[in-house]
């Protein structure tokens, strides 16, 4: 039993983000397996333990073991960790996370996409295929990348992959004050969208015109009042992110519908999130009265060559400061207590 103490960041930068951890691990099994500390998950529904954890070994040319300096605890690890994810196979135990930046054996630092596995990213050391990985510039602090990757990757995709984009249509993100939602404000106007209008609730709504949106609707109220809000600023939106589903959008989608005065004229609606609903009670008369298209964007309809060929754009922009996430970086030795977090900062684990 050996004390492991790791001070994450890339050498040679005098602003990266240091998080110091020590953690106690065995480093190997009686059979010289090496192990590393990791957050595990034995049963869903609670949250994940360090423990001593076996690296796993590559299985083919393009993979090689990373050392993880940062991986972001998204909604979408939540979700792989509790088994409610619609990709969760129910095997356990399981390491979670999805994405991260790590040291490669060559010395380059990266940017790297899992794929569905039980072998996740907060683990000292993991597998990565070099294939669903981009080099970051050397000196990149790995944190905000870890953060904002995948809430950016949410709406860049959305808007690049899901629907015909053009620059100049108007977007209305349905859930603009979480996390992803405010940050699909700012992806919209990168990406060229004449109208921005954010939909959200609470203190964080008055923030939304600094972030990128030309209009704000309040979702909090009286559901008939919330209804002519969103009509009244969006009748004629082209494309809708959707972080929302459930009574939320069905609603939307029903306002919409009422005052939309070009009724021929595509509104896509693409469902990226679900946090009001994992269904909708759509209404039939919506699909009708107007060319409402629904469509989903995730793991799954976005085949992974498309989502690997947009990361280098979104890598840039992240790393210029185009978009910006609040991030709280924490070592993996308090992942268990920072699983209960829900706070609007994302989390970062440093392993």
């Amino acid at each position: 039993m050996v004390g492991i103490t790791n001070q994450s960041g890339p050498p040679g930068r005098g602003t990266e983000t240091v998080v110091d951890t020590t953690v106690q691990v065995p480093t190997t099994t009686d059979a010289g397996t090496e192990l590393v500390p990791a957050a595990v998950v034995t049963a869903f529904g609670r949250p994940p333990e360090v423990r001593p954890f076996p690296v796993p070994a590559p299985r083919a040319d393009t993979e090689v073991v990373v050392d993880v300096l940062a991986d972001g605890l998204h909604p979408r690890v939540r979700s792989q960790a509790d088994g409610s994810h619609y990709t969760s196979s129910g095997s356990l135990p399981l390491v979670p996370g999805i994405d991260g930046v790590g040291r490669a054996p060559d010395g380059t630092l990266r940017y790297f996409v899992l794929p569905e596995t039980t072998l996740g990213t907060m683990a000292r050391r993991t597998v990565v295929d070099l294939r669903r990985s981009i080099v970051l510039p050397e000196g990149t602090d790995p944190v905000p990348v870890a953060a904002a990757m995948n809430p950016v990757l949410s709406s860049w995709v959305a808007l690049r992959r899901r629907v015909a984009w053009r620059a100049g249509q108007s977007v209305l993100v349905l859930g603009a004050t979480g996390n992803a939602g405010r940050v699909a404000l700012g992806v919209a106007r990168r990406l060229g969208a004449g109208t921005v209008i954010g939909a959200g609730r609470g203190p964080r709504l008055e923030l939304l015109p600094g972030l990128g949106a030309d209009r704000t609707v309040d979702l909090a109220g009286d559901p008939a009042e919330v209804a002519d809000r969103i009509g009244a600023a969006a009748a004629e939106v082209d494309v809708v992110l959707d972080y929302l589903w459930g009574e939320p959008a069905a609603a939307a989608m029903a306002a919409i519908a009422r005052r939309r005065v070009d009724e021929a004229r595509p509104v896509r609606w693409v469902a990226i999130g679900s946090v009001a609903g994992s269904t909708a009670p759509v209404p039939s008369a919506a699909l009708r009265a107007v060319a409402l298209e629904v469509v989903g964007s995730g793991q799954g309809s976005v085949p992974t060559c498309d989502l690997l060929a947009e990361l280098p754009e979104m890598a840039a922009e992240i790393t210029a400061g185009t978009f910006r996430v609040d991030a709280r970086p924490v070592p993996l030795s308090e992942v268990t207590t920072a699983w209960a977090d829900r706070g609007t900062d994302r989390i970062v684990v440093m392993p």
